[in-house]
């Protein structure tokens, strides 16, 4: 409020803008599957408006910065995995709390110390590449049990049984090290 004496004569009105990639982002996450929810320590109709920019439904605002963790406690309760992108230091206990703390680069320090994954640039769209990779990493490890598995369940009894001859083990043993490692080399090549 700006006054001139005992009179009023002005409102200043200040808001965070969104990163201009943030839009994307939400919409990529939301493709996905992923319900995004802003936790904010400011006002409602603030958090609302930037909330409606970027296509997030859900709003928790006005948040102390120390209720941040309990509001993600509280979505882990109903049984949800949570994330946090967080940047602040007043993010911290919630990046903590959270299955997944995911901190921006461009943050603080206690932020970058506490996320599970750091972001080294600040941008919101690499959230939804570290997803997809982890998604896509996973996905390969998987894979590699799979067929490690296999070669074992398969040439084990018949090693055992004396049926396969040492050489063509050894052979089989160093090819399923091979089609691990060949299956791992393709996240190389990974493009979100």
């Amino acid at each position: 409020l700006i006054s001139h004496g005992e009179k009023l004569v002005g409102v200043l009105g200040l808001m965070d803008s969104p990163k201009e990639d943030a839009k994307r982002a939400i919409k990529a996450l939301n493709k996905m599957g992923i319900e995004t929810i802003m936790i904010t320590g400011d006002n409602e109709k603030t958090a609302n408006s930037i909330a409606e920019q970027l296509g997030i439904k859900k709003v928790i605002a006005e948040v102390m910065p120390q209720d941040k963790a309990k509001e993600v406690k509280a979505i882990q309760a109903k049984g949800k995995s949570v994330a946090f992108i967080g940047d602040g230091i007043n993010d911290a206990p919630a990046l903590a709390q959270a299955d997944l703390g995911i901190a921006l680069g461009t943050g603080t320090d206690v932020a970058i110390e506490t996320g599970n994954i750091v972001l080294m640039k600040g941008s919101p769209e690499k959230v939804v590449t570290a997803i997809k990779l982890s998604q896509r990493t996973f996905r390969t490890i998987k894979q590699n049990l799979f067929w490690a598995f296999i070669y074992n369940l398969i040439g084990i009894p018949i090693a055992a049984l004396g049926l396969l001859n040492p050489i063509f083990a050894s052979f089989a043993m160093s090819m399923s090290s091979v089609s691990v490692i060949t299956n791992s080399l393709r996240i190389k090549r990974f493009k979100p």
